[in-house]
């Protein structure tokens, strides 16, 4: 990757952003050192325009910044860098530099438990109640997803709140294997429902039924 510090006077953005909740947490300038060092120590260092020098996030406050990757935009002279960061992020006490709260929103939860499942899939520690679905096969995950949807039914008419979303949640962590075991995840069925919800689906269902191509 070849970065053009040369465009803007030997500087160029880096934008800071959480690996785990894809929030951006700040935007600083690195000259080809900070970068060469950023790689080198895995730390995120940036060039100090105010002090002009190096200044590694976090060398006083201990909120440092850990890099997970990092990538050029389209003209190399733009960095995205992925961290892992050690508590706030701005020199102020907030999250961000914007004074956002840097928290994964729920349903990117639903895309980690699909990589955790997926993970269980290919190793199958033994002990793991998920290794076990996968040893009994699809019949009996697809019967286990069948009892926990009617579990789900049966608080949804007669139970309180609270154990409906208890009783949801086994359901869909049970879809979540069973998918996995036909080598899907949880983001096709999003996909599929991101289709229907087009104005013209439906209209393209019946076309397809007139034209005999769908039963």
């Amino acid at each position: 990757m070849k970065i053009d510090f040369e465009k803007s006077g030997g500087l160029v953005p880096a934008i800071i952003q959480d690996a785990t909740t894809n929030n951006v947490l700040m935007l600083g300038y690195m000259n080809e050192e900070a970068y060469n060092k950023t790689l080198a120590t895995k730390r995120v260092t940036f060039w100090s325009r105010s002090r002009n020098c190096l200044w590694t996030k976090g060398e006083t406050s201990g909120n440092y910044l850990h890099l997970v990757d990092l990538k050029a935009d389209c003209d190399n002279d733009t960095l995205l860098v992925r961290v892992h960061p050690d508590g706030p992020t701005c020199h102020t006490g907030t999250d961000t530099c914007w004074g956002e709260e840097n928290e994964r929103h729920p349903l990117m939860f639903l895309s980690f438990l699909q990589d955790f499942v997926e993970k269980r899939k290919e190793e199958m520690p033994e002990g793991s109640y998920t290794t076990k679905l996968f040893k009994d096969g699809t019949n009996k995950m697809a019967q286990k997803v069948g009892e926990e949807a009617l579990e789900t039914v049966i608080e949804a008419c007669n139970g309180t709140n609270e154990k409906l979303v208890y009783e949801a949640s086994d359901m869909l962590y049970h879809l979540i294997v069973l998918l996995t075991s036909k080598g899907l995840r949880i983001e096709d069925v999003a996909k599929e429902l991101q289709k229907r919800h087009d104005p013209n689906w439906d209209k393209r269902r019946r076309e397809l039924k007139s034209k005999g191509e769908m039963e």
